[in-house]
């Protein structure tokens, strides 16, 4: 319970972070409140394709099927993968967006949003387990929390930085 419990009070500190992005850029948010609609889909896209590269790379941990030489290897192809997979989903994202508000650019601005997120999904899902077992921390109870954290922080800044700069064609 110790172990857990220390992780999910980071977790929780680092849900703070995460919540702070948004507050940063809550201006675009009370511009443009249908933003808000799409910051789930975002997290939650983020959050499971990384989860899916983090759950390879630790069986390959666990394994030890990934030698030391071979980690650039399969971190790099994970994050092609997000990226391939971040550019489909992101473009059947950006057409439902589309469809729903009849904004193409809120279109693009979510789906763009998602191929972001998706790449750093890949990287994150892929290098935080080889990190934490790295640093001698249990990659089991770690990674997750971190990855959550990354891809949240990371798709509500892309997500909503690219609003900002696209806002006078969303308006």
């Amino acid at each position: 319970m110790k172990k857990r419990l220390l992780w999910l009070t980071i977790n929780l500190g680092t849900a703070f972070l995460a919540a702070s992005v948004v507050s940063m850029l809550e201006g675009i948010i009370a511009k443009l409140t249908i933003l808000a609609v799409f910051l789930p889909v975002i997290a939650g896209q983020g959050g499971n394709a990384g989860a899916q590269s983090l759950a390879v790379v630790m069986r390959g941990l666990v394994m030890r099927e990934i030698p030391p030489k071979r980690i650039p290897e399969l971190i790099l192809k994970e994050t092609k993968l997000g990226a391939l997979n971040g550019i489909l989903i992101g473009f059947i994202t950006a057409v439902i967006a589309w469809g729903w508000y009849g904004n193409p650019w809120l279109g693009l601005v979510i789906g763009l949003g998602m191929v972001i997120n998706l790449i750093i999904a890949g990287l994150a899902g892929s290098s935080i387990p080889i990190i934490m077992k790295r640093w001698g921390i249990d990659p089991a109870q770690s990674s997750s929390i971190i990855l959550t954290t990354v891809t949240d922080v990371m798709g509500f800044l892309a997500f909503l930085g690219l609003a900002v700069i696209f806002q006078r064609f969303l308006i």
